[in-house]
């Protein structure tokens, strides 16, 4: 990593606003603080995520720009909405989130790493347990075989990981969450950063400036943090829309 000078956090939540973050690596804005349930949602609140390696303090990232999703935007292709319409996944809200963060975490190739490491495992279940956090699930003869999970805060979802055992799967995920919380009055997605997977599927890059300006006011909560229901999905019909 570079070398840079970069606020460091000890008890207090009151992190440096998104726009002092560095150019080089882009987005880093302090390190520090804890991965507690306070410090997850101030920092979410303000633009602000944890990343970090194994053996790093926790660092705290706003990258600019940032990689967003509009859930009414989501496109979901001719190929995708076959298999939607064939309903070859079951699809599962909330209902193992651990087991979701683990296969996030798993290296996606022999002996890589991952920045999902046993203390970020456990302190998004913490917030699983509170109710802020969630997963959507795709179960095939009762196994688990893609999904995704992130954070929920007023009308903002947090995207933080997803995962495929089967082809098609976190597609599948990521095309549900869409359609309910576009149905539940969400207005964006967080992408974080930009891949051409997510970009695919209708994700578009803005400033940092304009996404911060964004939570300001699509963050305030709208209702007491829970677990969302098992059977949200069971509602969505994939024939009433045309193909993209």
């Amino acid at each position: 990593m570079a070398s840079c000078t970069i606020p460091w956090l000890y008890d207090s939540t009151d992190f440096p606003d998104a726009s002092a973050a560095l150019e080089e690596p882009n987005g880093l804005v302090a390190a520090g603080g804890a991965l507690l349930p306070d410090w997850l949602l101030a920092a979410y609140r303000r633009g602000l995520f944890p990343w970090f390696n194994e053996g790093e303090p926790i660092l705290w990232w706003s990258p600019d720009p940032r990689l967003v999703l509009f859930p009414h935007e989501i496109c979901v292709r001719r190929s995708l909405r076959r298999v939607l319409r064939q309903h070859r996944f079951e699809i599962r809200i909330d209902t193992d989130f651990p087991t979701v963060i683990a296969a996030c975490a798993m290296p996606r190739e022999p002996g890589g790493k991952t920045w999902i490491l046993p203390a970020m495992q456990a302190a998004y279940c913490r917030m699983f347990e509170l109710g802020h956090a969630h997963s959507v699930e795709c179960w095939r003869e009762g196994r688990l075989v893609g999904g995704l999970y992130g954070m929920a805060l007023g009308r903002v979802f947090f995207g933080e990981s997803m995962f495929s055992f089967e082809t098609d799967a976190s597609k599948v995920a990521l095309a549900h969450l869409a359609r309910l919380l576009a149905a539940k009055g969400f207005a964006m997605i967080d992408c974080q950063m930009s891949t051409a997977h997510l970009q695919s599927m209708g994700a578009r890059e803005v400033s940092r400036d304009r996404f911060c300006a964004w939570l300001e006011r699509w963050t305030v909560p709208t209702e007491p943090p829970r677990r969302w229901p098992a059977d949200l999905a069971a509602s969505i019909d994939w024939n009433e829309a045309a193909a993209a």
